[in-house]
């Protein structure tokens, strides 16, 4: 399946954050939106960063409480992997195994159009998994 296929399912809504917000108020929109990870952004279309709940942990495990009080440019990840509508989930899956990383943003021409979580992708498997099951069980009956 093409990613454009996965965010038409599932929108294209991508939660975003300024750089120079708090780490705290990226902790709210973290909880607000139901979401792993925000979009660094000052303007919702350009990538400046990446931040994610394990961002903020691995943080707080270095510098306790005080880290609310940061910036979120000081502990987003700044180098963003990305993806194209015209990508395929198969390859997405392998580049975020590999990679170690849960969210990849869409782009088309540099410019932001969704996100796609390791959920998704799972999610997108499973059901090609059980529609092929659902093929196999419905062939081998009719015989």
């Amino acid at each position: 399946m093409r990613i454009s296929t996965l965010l038409a399912n599932k929108g294209s809504d991508v939660a975003t954050i300024g750089g120079d917000a708090t780490v705290a108020q990226a902790v709210d929109e973290l909880s607000r939106h139901h979401v792993g990870a925000l979009v660094v952004s000052d303007d919702g279309q350009t990538i400046d960063g990446i931040v994610s709940e394990r961002d903020v942990v691995r943080k707080m495990s270095e510098s306790g409480e005080a880290v609310v009080h940061e910036l979120v440019s000081s502990i987003m990840s700044p180098t963003v992997t990305t993806c194209s509508p015209d990508d395929d989930t198969e390859s997405l899956m392998r580049i975020m195994t590999e990679r170690r990383i849960r969210h990849v943003p869409v782009t088309v021409e540099g410019r932001l159009c969704g996100i796609v979580s390791i959920g998704d992708v799972v999610k997108d498997r499973i059901e090609e998994l059980e529609k092929n099951r659902t093929e196999l069980i419905e062939y081998i009956t009719a015989r």
